[in-house]
């Protein structure tokens, strides 16, 4: 036996038909046959040199605010020994065509910039020092 039903969906409706499968004299379901499991992705590139050349080796630790996510630095809004107060901005980084201000999780004084402006960052890498 079909149904039809209309079935809305986030504001859009939907006309369907349905078969009920437990009424007596219908016939049983084609089994279904399982796909062919999907290609297996290609390898990661190894990262380039030129970005391992610009990541800073210094550990990450009170004060220093680490780069959330990989893109290039726009600009530099801070100096060393410039007094920063907590959420103040103090670089922008551009990724995926967007871009992220990075503010300072403290106040405090700017004791180091690892970066300038144009300087391609990765994930974790030092970006600036707070004392």
């Amino acid at each position: 036996m079909m149904k039809r039903l209309r079935i809305t969906v986030e504001g859009t409706a939907y006309d369907v038909t349905v078969e009920e499968m437990d009424q007596p004299g219908t016939p049983a379901p084609a089994p279904i046959t399982a796909a062919a499991p999907p290609p297996a992705p290609a390898p990661t590139p190894a990262v380039a040199p030129a970005l391992i050349a610009n990541a800073s080796t210094a550990p990450v630790g009170p004060g220093a605010v680490a780069c959330p996510l990989a893109g290039t630095v726009v600009s530099v809004d801070v100096a060393v020994g410039q007094v920063v107060t907590q959420g103040q901005t103090l670089l922008v980084l551009e990724a995926m065509k967007m871009n992220t201000p990075i503010g300072a999780p403290q106040a405090g004084t700017v004791a180091t910039v690892s970066v300038t402006p144009g300087a391609t960052v990765t994930e974790g890498q030092v970006l600036v020092t707070l004392s």
